[in-house]
């Protein structure tokens, strides 16, 4: 089959993306034996920053492995006609429209599963287990793949078969009822997720009565948050890196800390980190980045509408006869470009906010418990306090620590 302009347009971008992101790793990189600024003197000592430089230097050559192997699968893939080959295998197990785009997908996703599945027990049982990280038990990695695959096929398909639906039933105009339907869905997840999707995972449980759920309560009070669910998740089953994060709004929102966060942290520093994401809340960052969200996908659906129809798209990736599935694909790789733009504006965006949330820790509780909460968590996860702005600016929905610290010591 000849190749189309908007072929070679989707290789274009391919290879650009990946040389981007190559440059940007090299930068960062580079940047592994900078001198670490004084403010972070104190996070490592010799010997475990040695370890730290080892961990990342040990993760670059292995993101230079992983994405050199997808660029070129998915190359080779293009060029010889993959696509092409899997809608034909497609057509010949069903012929109705949504049967065949729902069982594209399928081999898709499954697909891509296998083909990642080897380099994330990689990354887990030989990089992770290495630098002492890894708790992962096999069975339950394996547990893990699974149930994200039945959650994903269950999730996905559902909303790819209204999709089709909308689009059946609808022509042009399907954008607008697939937007509505998302958007229900993404206020249904932010709101349910914690109660619905956590425990398929992992269990969480209440904190225990005491002095932490006594300090944090007596700190909500003060901060004028209302506070009714504190629970803590195993996260150390999986891992030692520790976390805590805010979810749900209204009567459903919680705070979930990591079994690890509480072992790693003392009281008045885990306080610190949740005054940091009671930030959030109060200052509107939760409603922004939601709204925001459903307005991307809106603007998304909507280009989409307009190019869903043109054979063209479905050319692009080498399918002969036009379809929804075959456009779907092609679509999303030429609009990769755009994604990428929007994502920097959201890393910029969330960047600023991860530094009003610190300063609202600072006012409503203290600056000094938090720089060392900061710093520990950094240690603990071997984290890069040197990265390059450029790699920052591209990579990054968090602050550098270092910029992190120089603000709350303001």
């Amino acid at each position: 089959m000849e190749k189309t302009t908007l072929f070679y347009v989707i290789i274009g971008i391919l290879l650009v993306q990946y040389l981007v992101h190559q440059l940007l790793e090299f930068l960062n990189a580079r940047h592994f034996k900078a001198q670490v600024p004084q403010e972070l003197s104190d996070v490592f000592n010799e010997n475990e920053y040695k370890k730290s430089q080892a961990y990342k230097k040990t993760n670059y050559k292995f993101g230079l492995l992983s994405d050199g192997f997808s660029l070129l699968f998915t190359l080779v893939f293009l060029l010889l006609g993959g696509f092409e080959w899997l809608d034909q295998l497609t057509r010949s197990f069903t012929k109705g429209e949504v049967a065949t785009t729902l069982l594209f997908f399928g081999f898709v996703f499954f697909g891509s599963t296998l083909l990642g599945l080897p380099f994330s027990y990689y990354k887990t049982f030989v990089i992770e287990e290495k630098y002492g990280f890894n708790t992962t038990p096999r069975r339950l990695f394996f547990l893990d793949k699974l149930k994200g695959m039945v959650l994903t096929l269950v999730l996905g398909g559902a909303m790819l078969y209204l999709f089709i639906l909308f689009y059946q039933w609808t022509g042009s105009r399907f954008w607008v009822y697939a937007w509505i339907f998302i958007g229900v869905f993404i206020l249904f997840i932010n709101l349910f997720y914690s109660r619905l999707i956590v425990p398929l995972f992992n269990k969480q449980t209440p904190l225990q009565e005491g002095s932490l759920k006594n300090a944090i309560e007596s700190y909500a009070r003060k901060a004028g948050f209302e506070l009714k669910n504190i629970f803590v998740i195993d996260g150390s089953k999986r891992s030692t890196k520790a976390n805590a994060y805010f979810s749900g709004f209204g009567r459903e929102k919680r705070i979930t800390l990591f079994d690890t966060l509480i072992n790693d942290l003392d009281e008045d520093e885990i306080v610190a980190v949740l005054a940091h994401e009671v930030g959030h809340y109060k200052r509107k960052h939760v409603v922004f980045n939601l709204v925001v969200s459903i307005l991307l996908t809106g603007f998304t659906l909507y280009i989409l509408s307009l190019f869903i129809n043109d054979p063209q798209i479905s050319l692009a990736i080498g399918v002969s006869q036009p379809s929804f599935h075959a456009g779907l694909v092609g679509f999303a790789l030429l609009y990769s470009p755009i994604s990428e733009v929007t994502g920097l504006a959201m890393n910029y965006l969330s960047r600023k906010f991860e530094f009003q949330a610190d300063d609202f820790a600072k006012n409503t509780f203290a600056a000094k418990p938090l720089v060392t909460s900061l710093k520990k968590l950094s240690k603990n996860s071997l984290s890069n306090l040197t990265p390059h702005p450029a790699y920052v600016f591209v990579h990054y929905s968090h602050p550098p620590l270092v910029e992190r610290i120089r603000n709350l010591k303001a």
